[in-house]
């Protein structure tokens, strides 16, 4: 079997979290959509913005060696925005059991189409022929089959709380790890200190190879550690925390899911909350989840006001962005790519500018600059920096150029 996996235009909702990856590869309840389609088929084609193809062409290097575009062979076309879970998997594969083709939707989008050989109708090839691809899917039977998809950035949060533990499950029954404690599952080279303090009741702990967890402090689940991540000592995390390999985490955290490369060391709250890749926040660094009126969160993307139906909702945060110490971001904030936040945070934050409204200043953070700091990060954890990402940081510019030209930020350039 094959499988496309797609973006379409709605993508663009997800900024900043999807502006320096593809889609399929956002984390949420401690899997990406990819994890899920890799284990369904090894014949995988993406079909993803431009200016993300060459960091898919080194970091993904199985995905497109085989071209899809006739309909010789049983194929799977599922949107990229499909919310990864095991739930979703098992609906897949109700979706290609069935021997006609069919579509599913959400909310009127396409969510996925089933499309076994010999059924006339040729996969999607191309971003480009997505209009037409749907036209010829009208005449399609539908199935009623649940495949939500991420249509906001506190998508992520919500759903990240509703199936990390049927996730977390799963990876228990296929992976190689031993119970070290009630509810308690670590992989090779898991080491724990003395004095951590462990509570299973509400879902699984999942600690995977090489994570290292300081003395003194409490582990709540359901939580999921990734590979090579450190919880520093007197550390706090709780409640449906998903947590990247070479992570570096400290202080509280929350509900929360953080990227691979990413560092929250020091003391300060973080909850409800989204933190992408090569992320760092300053020691004190805290952010409110909830409002004082304890109403729902309301988040405001560009020029529209969203209700995101959620009494918890901390801040988003896109990829490179740095937080100074004793930084404050105030509920529901969007914080863009390469930005670096002094004081308090009211306002949504712009990719790449310096801001400190606090002070009166938000300027503007050239690329250039960002890249040092690339090269820097990276040298810190023994990566090595490619062309590929450094041309995604000019990229990343570019196409945030209209965040730092609103009157309403008062940029100061």
């Amino acid at each position: 079997m094959d499988i496309v996996v797609f973006e379409d235009d709605l993508v663009a909702r997800l900024h900043p979290i999807s502006l320096a990856r593809p889609t399929y590869a956002i984390t949420c309840g401690a899997y990406r959509l990819m994890d899920w389609l890799t284990l369904m088929s090894p014949s995988i084609r993406a079909l993803i913005r431009p200016h993300l193809q060459a960091i898919e062409a080194v970091d993904y290097p199985h995905l497109n060696q085989r071209a899809v575009g006739s309909s010789e062979a049983d194929c799977l076309v599922v949107n990229s925005r499909l919310v990864p879970s095991y739930a979703m998997v098992t609906q897949l594969k109700s979706l290609v059991s069935q021997e006609h083709a069919s579509v599913v939707r959400h909310n009127d989008q396409l969510a996925a189409a089933w499309l076994p050989a010999g059924c006339g109708i040729a996969p999607l090839a191309s971003r480009d022929d997505l209009t037409a691809f749907q036209e010829t899917l009208a005449m399609v039977p539908q199935r009623e089959l649940d495949l939500p998809l991420l249509t906001y950035p506190h998508d992520v949060i919500r759903f990240n709380l509703e199936t990390l533990v049927s996730n977390l499950e799963h990876r228990l029954k296929v992976g190689d790890y031993r119970e070290i404690a009630d509810g308690v599952f670590a992989a090779a080279g898991v080491r724990l200190s003395p004095h951590v303090v462990t509570e299973s009741d509400e879902g699984p702990i999942v600690l995977e190879p090489g994570a290292t967890v300081g003395p003194f402090s409490l582990l709540r689940g359901p939580l999921s550690v990734g590979a090579n991540a450190r919880v520093n000592e007197h550390a706090v995390i709780k409640d449906h925390v998903s947590v990247g390999h070479t992570t570096k985490i400290g202080g509280e955290v929350e509900a929360t899911v953080i990227e691979p490369y990413s560092n929250k060391q020091h003391h300060g709250f973080l909850g409800h909350s989204y933190v992408g890749s090569w992320i760092n926040l300053g020691a004190g660094t805290c952010n409110s989840d909830l409002k004082n009126t304890y109403g729902n969160v309301n988040m405001q993307y560009g020029d529209q006001k969203t209700e995101t139906g959620m009494q918890f909702v901390g801040c988003i945060m896109g990829d490179y962005a740095k937080t100074a110490i004793n930084t404050g971001i105030f509920t529901g904030k969007l914080i863009g790519v390469c930005s670096m936040l002094y004081g308090f945070v009211t306002t949504n934050v712009p990719s790449f500018v310096n801001y400190a409204k606090l002070f009166g200043q938000v300027s503007e953070l050239p690329a250039e600059v960002m890249i040092s700091t690339q090269r820097r990060m990276f040298l810190r954890r023994n990566v090595e920096q490619r062309p590929c990402d450094s041309q995604l940081i000019r990229d990343m510019f570019e196409l945030t150029r209209y965040e730092r030209q609103s009157p309403d930020d008062q940029m100061m350039l």
